[in-house]
């Protein structure tokens, strides 16, 4: 099972994976741990990462960056309206209305939904990780900011599901930073104690994002968040973009804006700048060569020039930090650290406002860039079963006030009820009790427009069919029960009838009656508790059951009960009278959803298949495109060595020739060449091989030959030394066979005189023509010498038997219980006494496993 935290940022991805050794940020191909959220479609594939965003101005009608900003919003969003002036590529609405984008690929015209989009950059992300773990990654943790609504999460979902990754959660941005921050804090105050409070910020590219946190061993509950969706780094850029296309409007009569590719150009060189001034306070020089119409453009800035444009946007940084404080009701004194994250917290000025606001310094023990994906490969840790982690809880929150309205019979007209107000604890479900003769609708909204950077605030419409009446006609009890899952999304999972069967009338068993119902319904809610508790095992923490109160207000809070006219009640409670004995059976009940902007599952899988046909056009063309390279390179590479290397190797014909092949290749590789299939490049090859060979073939026996001279000569050289030990009657080769001993100096003497022969010959061969021997004929008579020669010289000596008169002495012992003595009537030392072998064998073992 795959560990990996998958970063989609704005700007950049990061990539986290697990390994024996802790959690790591992967790098991709070109070793850089950032890859560009960019992808770029071509004439025959696609480019994604680092390869789209060096097309961002030679291809930029056709190159896609941005586009996490559209997920979950309809195509007649104001927004997006906004957006698109600020874009090279073209928007178009989608078939469910959806917002996606138009560009050219394959040579034709094609319209990709921003889920279509994201599941191609998750698709470069999943190869950069399957890379780095070198096995194949499905699950993963996804980040998101902590401002995403439904539809936007949702969306989020599918493109994972489209790239072929089973999304084990969607984090928010800060409570991932804050697991990353937490989890390994040694020193964290116990459960029973006071919790430390640490507040996270996060200013990143395109949103600024604060979360107020309260740590204790062991646990992580996020206690509120506060956000700024359009104020990030990009919006710094764009002021200075303005700034300079203002300059040069006046200052070469240029107007910027009038050419996409200028302003593209403009924006990275603004990026580059900013990222200069926060480090030097000093003037800053921009120049930018054929900038438009071959003009040379070139202007200056300051750090004290910078933030004076800047100051309405820098004067929006102590907002959402203003909201924190007021919603968590925490004094400065009681924040533990101020952690901040995110490539736009480097701006002095920015640093400058938030140190100024909590009154203390801030702390970076955070990797700025890294801390999200990290979060999420460790929360992705936490749900696998791979990885053994420490136990850490996490309790999230809802962003946004979540209602329900529905059609009132009673009240003849609309219901409707706060379900999970701002900042409830996430995950969690909830029971709302309703009483009716037949199918119904209710309807999810956010409760706060106003406080949404969405425009609508609809989540979905849910139908709870089959609902029949009670079989004396009054109205029947449904229980639905509603749910923020493990990744913030609202949903209505499941609905039930409670049947009321009565049975014969008897006066010892007492009649059901709102208390007792309601014990019952305390019962269930009970059960509902049970389920919740069950979160924290896979990394999710909610408020611990157990104490009256606290079951209180799990009753308080789970079950909403619609109020009807004392007409209806009398009629659906059972007589008073009678003494009936009750029964009650449950009925699961379908569900019809239609949630806002929800891709259909049939649309979703022709993204997938889509995906799988864009996936294997992009590895044909990099088959392709590789062949092309290994042709190329082997005309460049083949010409410079015949005028070095490979000269001397080569007739002047053979030269002449091959030269004319090589020129005749490259002229038609940059010419008709230039668009071929992977076949033909190969072919090519083939061919100039050929040719060109024989040479290199040359070449390395020339190199290569001596070598292996130089080992036969010395192996030979062994072999004689001890052939002439064994004639001066060493000890060491003294058992030797005389005869085998004559058969090695005859095998030594046939070598020898083999390698002398093939010497001279070679010698008097011409370098231009095959060698007469190669290296792979002397490697082979080599060892068959060894083979003959070895057996013989390395045969072991035979094993020499100790007289049979001093074992039967090593086996006399003492006589009568006393001491041996030695020759000369001493005792020998107690240390010298051998101990028996059975004592031996028993403590060698002891000694082997210490």
């Amino acid at each position: 099972m795959s560990v990996v935290g998958f970063d989609v940022g704005f700007q950049s991805c990061y990539v986290a994976v697990a390994r024996g050794g802790g959690i790591e940020t992967a790098a991709n191909e070109y070793s850089d741990r950032s890859t560009p959220s960019c992808v770029s479609l071509g004439p025959r594939n696609r480019s994604v990462g680092a390869a789209a965003k060096s097309q961002l101005v030679s291809n930029v009608k056709n190159t896609l960056q941005g586009f996490k900003r559209f997920h979950g919003r309809a195509f007649s969003d104001p927004f997006i309206r906004a957006e698109q002036t600020k874009l090279g590529y073209e928007l178009v609405q989608m078939s469910n209305g959806t917002t996606g984008v138009q560009v050219l690929y394959m040579e034709e015209e094609r319209c990709f939904s921003v889920e279509q989009v994201t599941g191609m950059l998750m698709t470069k992300l999943k190869e950069t990780a399957e890379t780095a773990l070198k096995k194949p990654v499905l699950d993963c943790v996804i980040s998101v900011p902590c401002f995403y609504t439904d539809a936007e999460r949702r969306s989020v979902i599918d493109a994972a599901q489209i790239a072929g990754l089973n999304c084990l959660r969607l984090i928010n941005e800060t409570t991932s930073v804050a697991l990353a921050y937490g989890i390994y804090k040694q020193d964290l105050p116990a459960p029973e104690e006071k919790p430390r409070n640490v507040v996270f910020v996060d200013l990143g590219h395109s949103a600024f994002q604060v979360s107020a946190c309260a740590f204790n061993k062991g646990k992580l509950k996020v206690l509120a968040t506060a956000f700024d969706p359009y104020l990030g780094g990009r919006h710094f850029d764009e002021i200075l973009v303005n700034h300079f296309c203002e300059e040069f409007g006046k200052k070469y009569k240029l107007d910027v804006k009038s050419k996409i590719r200028a302003v593209m150009r403009l924006y990275q060189e603004c990026e580059k700048l900013k990222k200069l001034m926060s480090a030097n306070a000093s003037d800053i020089p921009m120049n930018i060569e054929c900038f438009m119409n071959d003009i040379d453009v070139s202007g200056s800035l300051n750090r004290t020039q910078f933030e004076e444009m800047c100051s309405n946007l820098l004067s929006r940084v102590e907002a959402p930090l203003r909201s924190i404080m007021e919603q968590t009701k925490l004094k400065r004194e009681d924040i533990y650290a101020v952690e901040i994250v995110g490539g736009a917290t480097r701006i002095p000025a920015v640093k400058e406002r938030i140190t100024k606001f909590f009154g203390k310094t801030l702390s970076t023990t955070l990797n700025a860039d890294e801390a999200v994906a990290r979060g999420c490969a460790l929360q992705c840790a936490i749900l696998s079963p791979a990885f053994k982690v420490r136990e850490f809880s996490i309790t999230d929150l809802v962003p946004f006030p979540i209602s329900m309205r529905w059609n009132s019979p009673a009240e003849e007209g609309l219901g409707d009820c706060e379900v999970f107000p701002k900042n409830h604890a996430a995950p969690f479900s909830k029971v709302l009790t309703f009483y009716r003769k037949e199918s119904f609708n209710l309807e999810a909204i956010y409760s706060s427009p106003k406080e949404l950077p969405y425009p609508d605030p609809k989540i979905g419409y849910f139908t709870i069919q089959k609902v029949v009446p009670q079989n004396d006609g009054s109205s029947s009890k449904v229980k639905v029960k509603v749910r923020v899952n493990i990744h913030g999304v609202f949903s209505v999972s499941s609905a039930s009838l409670v049947e009321v069967q009565k049975c014969e009338e008897t006066d010892d068993v007492p009649m059901e009656t709102d208390q007792q119902s309601q014990t019952s319904l305390k019962e269930e809610e009970s059960k509902m508790q049970i389920d919740q508790q069950e979160e924290p095992a896979h990394g999710d923490g909610n408020r611990p059951p157990g104490s009256a109160e606290s079951q209180k207000n799990e009753i308080d809070e789970m079950e909403t009960c619609e109020t009807a006219s004392k007409e209806d009640k009398n009629k659906d409670q059972p007589p008073q009278a009678k003494k009936a004995k009750v029964k009650t059976k449950t009925v699961d009940l379908p569900i019809e959803s239609s949630l806002q902007w929800q891709l259909d599952q049939q649309l979703l899988n022709i993204f997938i298949e889509s995906e799988g046909k864009m996936m294997m056009q992009d590895k044909l063309e990099k088959e392709r495109n590789d062949a092309k390279n290994a042709l190329e390179e082997y005309v460049y590479e083949s010409r410079e060595k015949l005028c070095g290397i490979y000269e001397k190797f080569v007739s002047k014909e053979e030269q002449s020739k091959l030269s004319l092949l090589l020129e005749d290749t490259e002229n038609w590789l940059y010419e008709d060449g230039e668009d071929q299939g992977k076949q033909v490049y190969i072919d090519k090859l083939t061919e100039l091989k050929k040719f060109g060979q024989p040479i290199r073939d040359r070449c390395q026996e020339f190199e290569d030959r001596p070598r292996a001279f130089d080992e036969m000569g010395r192996q030979m050289q062994q072999y004689m030394k001890i052939i002439n030990a064994y004639r001066n009657k060493e000890e060491q080769y003294d058992h030797l066979d005389s005869a085998d001993m004559e058969k090695v100096g005859k095998h030594v003497q046939e070598a020898m005189e083999w390698m002398n022969s093939k010497m001279n010959l070679q010698s008097k061969q011409s370098l231009t023509q095959a060698p007469l021997v190669k290296c792979a004929d002397i490697r082979a008579k080599l060892k068959e010498l060894v083979n003959l020669c070895n057996p013989i010289v390395s045969k072991p000596k035979p094993k020499v038997e100790p007289p049979k008169e001093e074992k039967e002495a090593e086996k006399n012992g003492p006589v009568n219980g006393q001491p041996s003595t030695d020759s000369e009537g001493c005792t020998p030392p107690a240390e010298s006494v051998p101990k028996n072998a059975e004592q031996h064998q028993q403590k060698a073992p002891e000694m082997d496993i210490e």
